[in-house]
């Protein structure tokens, strides 16, 4: 009872935190910026005064792994498995190319900068995937630091802001269609929020198919954070124990349940309204976890990771915008 009774503190002030994210979010138009950006900004902020209180350190380590844990799974019932068949085989042959284009290049460009493996992981996971909910999925399974979450939301986020205002305006120069458009905002854009943003900005139907491949593209989260479980338990093994890793210690159960709870909601037994409720729930839990990793997080250590990740960080967002507006013009869709 006392355990739980020293978590009290941090949480309170992880819900204090997710409620001014929400509420500046609010603020900007369109919800341009996510409460989560604003959670997550707003514990940095306050981490040089909070932390120095050891009565919330308990509450907050509590949410920024075991919440954020929950809500991952939550976040299931906004997903449905129909929905990679109504998107069609297309989208995810576009994706295939962006998701390959992101880790590929930034497995290779984070060895060219000397940056940490799990930074430039989560950075390019951030980017090919669905920006901070990729970054706060794949974190936990490979162990990453708070100043590296903190770093790779950072980083996709400000591209995610450059492409919200400039899509719209190459979409219609280069006399794109709402699918094509939406297609190409739901694959290369990264954040949900900024998707939702860039696509209604060109059109309602393009605002619609491109959150379409945007739920889509983030189911992806499974078979990635699956092949990082193995990888960051490779990494900590040499010679031939690295042949021998025990699935069952590394398995993410948390995804687990993920794709148990999108499977049930593919099953159409979960009331509409319920799940909206729900989801909800998902989305503001999402936001007291970033809360919580910046509050744990120290901008002065995080600085210490230089300018390069946030060089890497643009080339590979700029290389996706690239290759999915490339991969449609070659197939004919533009």
């Amino acid at each position: 009872m006392k355990k739980i009774i020293n978590y009290i503190p941090g949480i309170l002030l992880t819900v204090v935190f997710a409620l001014l994210g929400t509420l500046l979010s609010g603020l900007i138009p369109k919800n341009l910026i996510s409460p989560s950006v604003f959670g997550l900004l707003l514990g940095m902020a306050f981490n040089p005064y909070i932390m120095n209180h050891q009565s919330f350190t308990s509450g907050i380590k509590f949410v920024s792994k075991k919440v954020l844990k929950f809500s991952i799974v939550l976040m299931g019932l906004s997903l449905n498995i129909y929905q990679v068949a109504e998107v069609g085989k297309y989208s995810l042959f576009v994706m295939c190319f962006t998701l390959f284009t992101a880790f590929f290049f930034g497995y290779w460009l984070g060895r060219a900068f000397g940056m940490d493996w799990k930074l430039s992981s989560l950075i390019s996971a951030g980017t090919g995937i669905c920006g901070g909910s990729a970054i706060a999925s794949i974190a936990p399974t490979i162990e990453a630091k708070n100043s590296d979450v903190a770093y790779a939301i950072s980083a996709t986020f400000i591209f995610d802001i450059v492409m919200v205002i400039l899509f719209p305006i190459a979409g219609k120069y280069f006399g794109m269609s709402d699918l094509g458009y939406g297609l190409w905002a739901g694959t290369a854009v990264n954040d949900t929020s900024s998707v939702v943003a860039a696509g209604y900005a060109f059109s309602e139907a393009a605002g619609n198919f491109a959150i379409i491949v945007k739920l889509t593209r983030t189911l992806s989260i499974i078979p990635v954070v699956l092949i990082f479980s193995v990888i960051n338990a490779r990494s900590k093994k040499t010679g031939e124990s690295a042949k021998k890793v025990d699935i069952k210690s590394i398995f993410p159960w948390f995804i687990l349940a993920f794709l148990i709870v999108v499977g049930i909601n593919s099953t159409g037994i979960v009331p509409v309204e319920a799940a909206h409720t729900v989801t909800k729930f998902s989305k503001f839990f999402m936001v007291m976890s970033l809360s919580a990793i910046g509050l744990g997080t120290n901008f002065k250590e995080m600085s210490k990771s230089g300018f390069l990740p946030m060089v890497h960080g643009f080339i590979i967002s700029l290389l996706v915008v690239v290759v999915s507006f490339g991969v449609q013009y070659f197939v004919g869709q533009i």
